[in-house]
């Protein structure tokens, strides 16, 4: 089987997210979600600020359609995870369902601050090497990161 371009490129092998707070598709809070339980899918994770205007001009509606062009088919998981890096007052896990609702968006939301070891900033961030938001990750189903970058 031929690979797509954008596979041959694959930039680095996706690590786990380690993000500790999460809200469901409805709204309520849950367990972390580990990509390793999706093995098969394709992972698209949208990084966002809740203060971050171009999150909201270009990120959402991007991933809006993104979801809606794509709600039929089973083989795509599609996250949100804010990732703190600044404004850690404004930017707090009770945003989350604020903006879930707001997008009417029925997909698992995160919240990820980081911790000491990452000196409070997003360990997606770190991980990942995203360097602010608007981002998006996609993630194939052979765990490879195959698109990292401002949208």
């Amino acid at each position: 089987m031929e690979q797509k371009p954008w596979e041959k490129s694959g930039l680095f092998t996706a690590t786990e997210l380690e993000v500790t707070q999460w809200i469901d598709a409805k709204g309520r809070a849950t367990n972390p979600i580990l990509l390793s339980d999706y093995k098969d899918k394709f992972k698209v994770i949208y990084c966002f600020q809740y203060w971050c205007k171009g999150c909201h001009t270009r990120g959402f509606p991007s991933l809006v359609r993104m979801i809606n062009e794509n709600q039929h088919r089973k083989d795509i998981l599609f996250l949100a995870v804010q990732t703190v890096f600044e404004g850690h007052k404004e930017n707090t896990y009770d945003k989350l369902l604020v903006t879930q609702k707001e997008y009417d968006l029925k997909i698992p939301f995160g919240h990820d601050t980081g911790d000491t070891s990452t000196n409070n900033i997003s360990k997606i961030m770190i991980n990942y090497r995203t360097m602010g938001t608007p981002w998006f990750i996609l993630i194939n189903e052979e765990n490879r990161v195959v698109f990292s970058d401002f949208i």
